[in-house]
């Protein structure tokens, strides 16, 4: 028996203001997310965002190509009522940056990734004064207290929102410098996605494409850029 899905029953798709936000409406009835939580979004962008997405459904409502609307619910859902808890596990990745694990060989990728990795440790040292420490292999780097603590003060200090798209800047990219860095508009978000790739470029050119790797890699890039939008949207007013 296959299971129950949801269907289109609305004709107009409406953004209109709420307390601590912008809601959507669908004739007239707020949509709510899977916890039955009226969804607010911060800003009129974020809320005109779910609208479109929701207006575009035909048929059966499928979820998958409804991305803005799923940051929503995840921000009400699952981070705010966890916050330091999340906030706590994402800060965590300062402890093993992607950028202070270094290759041992061959002396181009070394290069590489320090003309690309340094700068970037440099700001956050500047920035925050968080200077981490870079090692070369796999063994555990460790990382000083007093430079990871500013790093944890930065995500603390964002909304349920922000968290949610800075998760998986983060999550995806192995670094939170690099999530720090587009998230604050340090670089874009195509270079960041660019700098966390350094190893498996270098892989991809001394062995050639595949196919499926760079499918998987695509899709992940898509939400890449996507949780960076979403971090912009939890910024405006």
């Amino acid at each position: 028996m296959s299971g129950w899905k949801a269907k289109r029953f609305w004709k107009e798709v409406q953004v209109v203001p709420a307390q601590g936000g912008y809601s959507v409406q669908l004739d007239g009835r707020p949509v709510k997310t899977p916890a039955k939580t009226l969804l607010v979004v911060p800003s009129a962008d974020f809320a005109q965002a779910i609208a479109a997405e929701w207006a575009a459904q035909e048929g059966e409502v499928n979820p998958q190509t409804m991305p803005f609307t799923r940051s929503a619910n995840a921000a009400l859902d699952k981070v705010a009522p966890q916050f330091a808890e999340v906030a706590d596990m994402i800060a965590a990745y300062g402890g093993t940056d992607l950028l202070c694990y270094r290759a041992t060989a061959p002396q181009e990728l070394i290069m590489r990734q320090a003309q690309a990795w340094d700068p970037l440790l440099d700001w956050a040292a500047a920035e925050f004064g968080a200077r981490l420490q870079v090692g070369h292999g796999v063994m555990h780097v460790a990382q000083d207290r007093a430079a990871l603590q500013p790093l944890y003060a930065q995500v603390h200090a964002m909304t349920p929102y922000q968290l949610t798209g800075f998760h998986d800047l983060v999550g995806i990219s192995g670094s939170l410098i690099i999530g720090l860095a587009v998230a604050q508009g340090h670089i874009d978000a195509g270079q960041g996605w660019s700098l966390s790739r350094i190893d498996e470029t270098w892989q991809a050119e001394q062995w050639g494409r595949d196919d499926e790797a760079e499918e998987l890699a695509e899709v992940k890039r898509q939400e890449f850029l996507h949780a960076k939008r979403v971090f912009d949207l939890a910024l405006l007013s």
